[in-house]
């Protein structure tokens, strides 16, 4: 329940202390950080097979996230029906950063046969290697549906007031497109397909509380 209230609102860990305070359960807000960081990627790993198969057009785009007081960049890629296909956290905006974006985004499902990106020169060298039979769009405001996405994700941080380390930006931001992806029904409908109990994943998704 905690790890699920902290993903799912923007709420800050105290916070998440404060609401289990009132339903007596006294846990510390470091508990409920550990417990996030702990439990947050098991519940990621059971979801993944039961993810959608992503679109064939695909949304890239990078923003900015502070850390430490320096900026990082912060790649994403949404598909059409606006799932998160994919999520990177470098400290360089370079064809090393593009390229280990774009390898794993691969292997999720079938390649895209459209990409839209924005015009750093480092998206066209590395989509005529990766995916030379996809058209490339690079026109003004094509790109607005992921860069109106980031806005969720920056609302998300917000309340976080800062993040000190790297690793922080990349355990929430994953964590934010997992919990983006089952609020829009990307996940629950493909475990419904496929005829597994979907009944388990959502109880279990609503109520799990880890232990101390």
């Amino acid at each position: 329940m905690a790890v699920r209230w902290y993903l799912r609102y923007a709420l800050s860990y105290r916070h998440v202390e404060e609401l289990l305070a009132e339903r007596g359960i006294q846990v510390d807000h470091v508990s409920v950080c550990r417990w996030v960081q702990r439990f947050t990627p098991l519940l990621i790993d059971a979801a993944r097979p039961c993810r959608h198969s992503s679109g064939d057009r695909w949304f890239v785009d990078e923003t900015y996230v502070t850390v430490s007081g320096r900026w990082v960049y912060l790649y994403r890629a949404i598909d059409q029906f606006g799932q998160v296909i994919n999520v990177l956290v470098s400290e360089k905006r370079d064809l090393a950063a593009t390229r280990r974006f774009f390898t794993p985004a691969l292997n999720y499902g079938p390649s895209p046969t459209e990409v839209t990106t924005d015009r750093a020169p480092t998206y066209p060298r590395v989509l005529d290697k990766l995916l030379p039979a996809a058209c490339h769009v690079m026109e003004q405001y094509t790109n607005n549906p992921v860069e109106t996405d980031h806005g969720r994700l920056k609302a998300r941080l917000r309340p976080m007031r800062g993040l000190k380390q790297l690793r922080s930006v990349r355990v929430i931001s994953v964590d934010h497109a997992f919990i983006q992806n089952v609020r829009r029904g990307l996940l629950i409908e493909r475990l419904h397909a496929a005829g597994a109990p979907k009944v388990e994943f959502e109880l279990a998704w609503r109520t799990y509380v880890p232990p101390y």
